[in-house]
Order: C-alpha cells, then sequence, then structure tokens
C-alpha cells in the first residue's frame, strides 16, 4: 500500500496494511465554494448497536470483549465474553422494561468506565432506552455539581447509576424520587422475557442510543443527540476506509472516556462493531496514572493504539529508556492514531523513530476530523501521511462542503452520521445547520493539494477563534499555535494564543514533562531563542509570537478547558485566565513572562 511519492525515498517503507484507496469526487458549490465526497457509495449497516452484540455472542460467544484491571482476579484481569455481555444486556433489559423505561427516558451514568458500565450502556441499546454517560469530573472534581443538575433537568433520567463511595456526594445532591443505582446485581437479577425479544426488534435506526453532553467556549453542556443510525453509519464508513480491521479485529488497550465521543462512540463501538476486545486502561495522560497505562503496556500488546498528542507525550519517554516495553508495544501494532490536536513534529519523529528501532519499517500514524454531532469520524487520512495536521478526505456517505470566510474556508458536513439536533435546545438546533441541512463544525480547512483533493484536507483552526490586533490585522489562531509548537518542540505541550485588540500575539503555554527538567532561566532563553528564529521567517506582526507565559495548571476539564474533541478550548481558558493574560500584557512584564525580541 507505500506509495515512494508519499513515503519518501529516503524512509523506510511503512509496513503493509489494507486501506482503501481515496476517490474523492470534487464539485463547486455557490460563490467560491465546493464540496468533496467519496465516490464509494456507503454499504449497509446495522439498524442498532444491540444488534452488533447479538451478531458476535451467537458467532464467537467464548471471545473476550471487555477486560478490566481486578485485584481479585488471578492475573489481575476481569474479563467478559461476547456470549456473556449479551447475557447480562439482556437482564438489564429487562429490569429496565419492569421499571418503564422507553424510549423516551433515558439512564445517567455518572461513573467512568468499567465493564459494569458497558453492560449497563449496552442493556440500554437492547431495551432501547437511551443512555447518558457523564463526565467524571463533574461529579468528583466540582464544588457544587452545576454540570450535573444542568443534565439531570435536561434528560429527566427515570434512574441513575455510579459505582463507589466516590460518589457518595453528587448522589446526595440530586433531587430525591429518582431511583439510584450503585451495585450493577441490582439490574441483573431479572430473567429476561419474551417483552425484550419484542422491544428489541422494535428499535429502529433514528432511535436515540445515547445524549452526549460537550461544552461549546463558554456555558453549560449541551446535549448532542445521537441515534443509533449516526454510530452505526460511522462504523460501516470505518470499516470500508479501514479493511484491515476485519482481518485481524482490533486488539486495544483504551483510556479514553466513554462521555466522549472519540472513546464512546468511535473506540468502544469500533471493537464492538469488529468483534475486537477491548482493554479499559485504568491510567491516562497525567502524573501519578500515566505509570499505570505503562504497566498495562506490559501486558497488553494492542493491534491499533488511540491517544490525544498529551498522551503521546508522556508514554514516549518510557518506550524510548525501556526497550521491552517498547517491543511489546509495537510488537503487533498496525497502526498509531491521534486526535484532539495536531501530533508535535518532535513526538511524530520520536514515534517513527521507535517503529523503525522495532520494526525496520513504520507504523502508519494518522488521524481524522469530526465532532460528537458526527459520531465521530467525518473524514479520516486513510493512506500513509507524512505530517500532523492532515485530517484526511471525507469517508463513504460523508459530504463535506466548503464555505469561503474570512480569507479561509469554513468546512460543514452532512450524512447519516450527523446528529438531528440538540436536546431541549431547538433554536440551537436550528442555529446549528445552514440552508442546505449542513452541519456547521466552526473549524476550517483547506486541500494539500488544490489538483489532488484525494490528498486530503489540512486542518486550518477554527473560525470563532481568529481575532484581530489594534493594527486591524487578522490572526488565524489555529496555524499560529500549530506553527509556534512546531518551532519550540519538544518544549511546549499546547498553548492557547492571545492578542486580541492587543498590539502583538502571544502564547499561554503549558511546557512538556522534559522541558520541566531544565532549569527555568534555561528554559526561557531557550523558548525565546526559538521563538526568534521562528518569527525570522514571518511577513507579519499577525504570525509572530511576542510574549510567552508558561502555565502551571494543567487544563481544567470542569472549567471547559477541554473540548469533546480532545482540543484546547481557546476561548474558554481565555476567559478563565484572564488574569494570566493581562500579566502576559503588562507594560513592566514580570520575570517569569518570557519576552521574545529581534534576532
Amino acid at each position: 500500500m507505500t506509495d515512494a511519492r508519499i513515503a519518501g525515498a529516503a524512509k523506510p517503507p511503512f509496513i503493509a496494511l489494507d486501506l482503501a484507496t481515496p476517490r474523492i469526487r470534487r464539485r463547486a458549490h455557490g460563490d467560491g465554494g465546493f464540496i468533496l465526497e467519496s465516490e464509494e457509495p456507503l454499504g449497509s449497516y446495522a439498524d442498532h448497536a444491540g444488534l452488533l452484540l447479538q451478531k458476535h455472542a451467537g458467532a464467537r460467544p467464548d471471545a473476550v470483549f471487555i477486560a478490566e484491571r481486578s485485584v481479585t482476579a488471578a492475573d489481575g484481569w476481569r474479563r467478559i465474553t461476547y456470549g456473556e455481555a449479551w447475557a447480562a444486556a439482556r437482564r438489564i433489559a429487562q429490569s429496565l422494561l419492569d421499571r418503564g423505561l422507553g424510549q423516551q427516558d433515558a439512564i445517567l451514568i455518572l461513573s467512568g468506565n468499567s465493564i459494569d458500565h458497558a453492560l449497563l450502556m449496552l442493556g440500554g441499546f437492547v431495551a432501547g432506552v437511551p443512555v447518558v454517560p457523564v463526565s467524571v469530573a463533574y461529579s468528583l472534581m466540582s464544588g457544587d455539581f452545576a454540570k450535573v443538575h444542568h443534565i439531570f433537568g435536561l434528560v429527566k433520567p427515570k434512574l441513575v447509576y455510579a459505582a463507589g463511595a466516590p460518589f457518595a456526594k453528587v448522589l446526595a445532591a440530586l433531587p430525591a424520587g429518582v431511583e439510584q443505582v450503585t451495585d450493577l446485581a441490582t439490574l441483573l437479577a431479572t430473567a429476561p422475557t419474551a417483552a425484550v425479544d419484542a422491544r428489541f426488534g422494535a428499535i429502529r435506526p433514528d432511535w436515540v442510543s445515547k445524549y452526549l453532553f460537550t461544552s461549546g467556549s463558554t456555558g453549560l453542556p449541551k446535549g448532542v443527540i445521537n441515534t443509533h443510525r449516526m454510530m452505526m453509519s460511522n462504523q460501516q464508513a470505518i470499516a470500508q476506509i479501514w479493511p484491515f480491521l476485519k482481518a485481524t479485529p482490533p486488539v486495544l488497550l483504551d483510556w479514553l472516556p466513554w462521555n466522549h465521543t472519540f472513546g464512546g462512540n468511535h473506540n468502544f463501538n469500533m471493537v464492538l462493531r469488529q468483534g475486537g476486545t477491548l482493554h479499559i486502561d485504568d491510567g491516562k495522560p497525567a502524573p501519578g496514572l500515566v505509570e499505570k497505562t505503562i504497566a498495562n503496556l506490559r501486558e497488553v500488546s494492542p493491534t491499533v493504539y488511540f491517544n490525544v498528542p498529551a498522551g503521546y507525550a508522556m508514554l514516549l519517554p518510557h518506550l524510548e529508556k525501556d526497550d521491552a516495553l517498547c517491543r511489546r508495544f509495537f510488537n503487533r501494532l498496525q497502526m498509531i492514531f491521534y486526535a484532539g490536536a495536531a501530533l508535535p513534529p518532535d513526538l511524530w519523529t520520536r514515534l517513527e523513530a521507535l517503529s523503525i528501532h522495532v520494526l525496520g519499517k513504520r507504523v502508519c500514524m494518522t488521524s481524522s476530523w469530526g465532532s460528537t454531532e458526527t459520531a465521530p469520524m467525518a473524514t479520516a487520512a486513510h493512506y500513509p501521511i507524512e505530517r500532523a495536521g492532515v485530517i484526511g478526505v471525507p469517508v463513504p456517505g460523508v459530504q463535506v462542503k466548503f464555505v469561503p470566510s474570512a480569507g479561509k474556508f469554513e468546512v460543514r458536513v452532512k450524512g447519516p452520521n450527523v446528529t438531528p439536533g440538540y436536546l431541549g435546545n431547538p433554536e440551537q438546533t436550528r442555529k446549528a445547520f445552514d440552508e442546505d441541512g449542513f452541519y456547521c463544525m466552526g473549524d476550517a480547512a483547506k486541500l494539500a493539494d488544490d489538483a489532488a483533493p484525494e490528498r486530503g484536507m489540512v486542518f486550518d483552526g477554527r473560525i470563532a477563534e481568529d481575532f484581530k490586533l489594534t493594527t486591524g490585522t487578522w490572526v488565524h489562531v489555529g496555524g499560529v499555535r500549530v506553527a509556534a509548537l512546531a518551532a519550540c518542540s519538544p518544549l511546549l505541550q499546547d498553548a492557547v494564543v492571545t492578542g486580541q485588540d492587543r498590539d502583538s500575539v502571544g502564547l499561554l503555554a503549558w511546557p512538556t514533562a522534559a522541558a520541566k527538567e531544565l532549569e527555568p532561566a534555561a528554559l526561557h532563553r531557550q523558548i525565546a531563542e526559538r521563538l526568534a528564529a521562528y518569527n525570522t521567517t514571518q511577513g507579519g506582526s499577525s504570525l509572530q509570537v511576542r510574549r510567552v507565559l508558561l502555565l502551571s495548571e494543567p487544563p481544567q476539564i470542569d472549567a471547559n478547558e477541554i473540548t469533546d474533541k480532545g482540543y484546547i478550548n481557546q476561548r474558554a481558558t481565555l476567559e478563565r485566565r484572564q488574569a494570566d493574560v493581562e500579566k502576559l500584557y503588562a507594560v513592566d512584564p514580570a520575570a517569569d513572562v518570557i519576552i521574545v525580541t529581534d534576532r
């Protein structure tokens, strides 16, 4: 599948991987705009997610579906097979029906990823009852539980599930009169009857499967309606562009939370669609927790690995210093997938070098683009790429419209994977779609090659994030952020771009673990020197970074600083950290403000 023109003759080839060849149609639309779509038609797909579980339970009942860490298991892992999951889901479905729950009701799930969480979600799928997985941060890191109360008020659940003592406070704060379940045994005690079969057979593609809550730049979370059609059509598209998944059902080790579309729809449903195995990673990219991920990787060799750039930044030092771990990681790895932000060039190069060290070839690194509202994949790079930033081409069944906007192209999406709207907010739903029925994502993109749309789209930032300096010059935030991080690699993990109504561009930035090992003075000097060199290559004030302030507090999901896509939420972060912005632009800057001077 390797094309030397793409891979580059100077580098080792990619490992052999069965990927669909992109065939993309472009047609003009509107004044200067156009639409891209795949020439490959979307194949047929299951009416609902419960049918996938039923299929694998019948064909491979003893195959392991989900595994999680357990102190009581002999080898440290609790496992559940497809046959066991199907039987449990039917019992839970009967319990839900006995309680009178149906399509108009909802199950609120406050706990994080676990086998019990998965069984309750699957029970909802089988019974046609929407599930509402909620960010654990809203329950465990919030003082007033405002977001949980907001979500509770919107979905009006008939059942609330949370496991363990840590959730006692949030459960006590919820309105009385709604059943609370803290032990799944309560719902597993009922034998299924013909009523379950009747409900199962009645479920239609447009029935709601989930309500996923995502925070915008400001305000309380929005309830995105997710239907079975959205989820199943998206998985069919993935199956068509990644045929290798059929030959080798995916084995994942994954920490990504199921209240987010990346972990809960893309990854969980991909395993369910393909009959693979999901190992729930009880670690994540955070101090004190990444060590759990490392311990898990010593026992589980994934076939596809999903993470965000921050996760790879924390994982790489361990892989680089521990050859046995590195070989275990790459042992049967077919693809490295990053999402949430462009992978910094330093991380890309280091991952590639490790792949070559172990395999003698390069593992395909790729990404896609989408949102909670698109279930989530709208585009994907299902071909070898040489750098981050390429977000691929429309997947089968999806149309992407390019609309000229302030010197860029705003991109909008249409397809069976797109949400019908937002729960309880018809006005917000109306504003989310244009006159042609395309969902307005708010992102910008451009073609990697205007003459060859099959070479893919390049992410070009958020339309709503761009701003003007006092000179009246537009600052395109996405491009500045990616370029500045690349210039400072490997010292900065992420950043938000500042300068609205100011005379220069600045950064509020988070240093990498490697940067924190340097003396502050040396770190500041290196950042200033790298950005000074970068500035000499840029033509104007809107592209040149003049000041930087390093942040110690990581971005907070509970404060909307991380979006559902995993991106840093530019607007919300700047509003929350307004004091840092003022400090950055002070006339007499503090000693920890990095000033970038001309070389």
